[in-house]
């Protein structure tokens, strides 16, 4: 009789013999499987929207020509009334938009009516002292507010936010008495002097140099900078944008000033080009041709000043904090 010995397998957590479970991969699958279907789909969902369809597409463009129409149409209407002889209907039904007979004789006339090159000069050097008034002035303010701490720095942030409220007519009596007591009624430094400076240019130049991060601040002064130093080495190339800005809005103001210069100069030679297209228009008869040419020449600068800092001026509106 054969003796056989029997060798008795370890049991693992169970009865003796009993095989061990397999894994459960099926939920760890499951759940990748999932995660990739869920990525799969925001991406799609990520491209969808980032896709027009051409219905969207016809509305926006239809829109943008709406728009478009309404803000050139009537600077392009004014343009093809100044080219249009006088043997052409500008009061017919059916005007025509293109001038048949093209010529420069309104722009011509304009300059023999009224001593125009006069007017043009006398509306660039307002708007000339405008522009470094505002240039200078709202800078060293904006810098103030936002860069050096001072008693009361609050309290005249509250101040300018404050006249932005209050209308221009609303203190234009104040403003007259003001340059009438200095001395410089009828004279093209009064017409500039109210102008000089603008609060809302100085918000924008005080948001301009608060977007710089206060760390460089203290790493100049660390240094040895002083307030002037660090605006002109660190603050200044910085908010060359935002200054762009100022030097185009606070030109356009000045050139398209009709009621204050009005109020302020008598003498005829004084005159800005605003105020003196009005001879153009005649007690019994009024030349619109003569009149859009006359509009013509005092938009030609505020197009060539735009056209130049352009570049400039998107940079302003884009501008925020300091871009290495």
């Amino acid at each position: 009789m054969t003796n056989t010995t029997s060798t008795t397998e370890p049991v693992i957590g169970g009865a003796a013999g009993a095989a061990a479970p397999a894994p459960d991969v099926s939920g760890a699958t499951g759940a990748r499987r999932a995660s990739r279907q869920g990525g799969d789909g925001r991406k799609r969902r990520r491209q969808v929207w980032g896709v027009m369809s051409t219905r969207e597409k016809v509305i926006r463009y239809v829109l943008l020509v709406v728009v478009l129409f309404i803000t050139i149409g009537p600077f392009l209407w004014q343009l093809s009334t100044s080219l249009k002889g006088a043997g052409e209907d500008i009061y017919t039904a059916n005007p025509s938009f293109i001038p048949t007979q093209p010529t420069i004789e309104n722009y011509l006339k304009v300059a023999a009516a009224i001593p125009v090159w006069r007017y043009i000069g006398n509306s660039l050097l307002v708007a000339a002292i405008d522009v470094f008034g505002n240039i200078v002035f709202a800078t060293l303010a904006g810098f103030a507010l936002a860069r050096l701490q001072w008693r009361f720095r609050k309290a005249v942030l509250g101040l300018f936010l404050a006249t932005l409220v209050l209308p221009g007519e609303a203190t234009i009596i104040s403003q007259f008495v003001t340059v009438k007591d200095l001395g410089l009624a009828d004279n093209l430094v009064g017409v500039a002097l109210p102008g000089m400076i603008a609060a809302l240019n100085v918000l924008l130049m005080f948001n301009a140099f608060r977007q710089i991060p206060e760390e460089i601040d203290q790493a100049a002064v660390m240094d040895g900078a002083n307030a002037m130093q660090r605006l002109r080495y660190i603050s200044l190339p910085a908010v060359q944008g935002t200054i762009a800005v100022i030097a185009i809005f606070s030109f356009i103001g000045a050139w398209d000033d009709f009621l204050w210069p009005l109020i302020v100069l008598q003498s005829p030679e004084n005159l800005t080009l605003t105020v003196g297209l009005q001879y153009l228009q005649g007690t019994f008869a009024t030349d619109q041709r003569m009149i859009a040419a006359g509009t013509m020449i005092a938009f030609i600068p505020i197009a060539v000043i735009f056209a130049v800092l352009q570049r400039f001026f998107f940079k302003g509106v884009e501008e925020g904090g300091v871009k290495g």
